[in-house]
């Protein structure tokens, strides 16, 4: 269900309005049993971002690369290593460290755009 919900946001061009001459990977990345889904696209300058759905739940992530998490729908709560717990509701973003762990408390439904930003 939530890749359908992705897929039609992406066929009906609601989240790549502003993205042009992107890549898209046709498998989606699939985590905690489904309740969190995104999928791939790659620039051609290399860069990339992922955009996907997070059904309510905690989750725990690591970083290889710096992490811009943009919330485009819903509520969550973060917290960063060594770091207090923060609410935030959408639209919002927060950034993750390279090399490091985060955890999600998703209060609803969380639409998301995350960038991968090499330093």
């Amino acid at each position: 269900m939530l890749l359908l919900y992705i897929i039609n946001k992406i066929i009906k061009g609601k989240l790549m309005a502003d993205f042009n001459n992107v890549s898209i990977d046709r498998s989606a990345n699939i985590f905690y049993d489904g309740n969190v889904s995104s999928r791939n696209i790659e620039f051609e300058d290399g860069t990339r971002k992922t955009l996907g759905i997070m059904l309510p739940g905690i989750y725990e992530f690591n970083t290889i690369h710096k992490e811009v998490m943009e919330i485009n729908s819903g509520e969550i709560e973060y917290r960063l290593q060594a770091e207090e717990w923060v609410k935030l509701s959408a639209p919002n973003s927060f950034e993750v460290p390279a090399n490091s762990r985060f955890k999600l408390k998703v209060i609803s439904l969380m639409d998301y755009c995350c960038s991968f930003i090499k330093e």
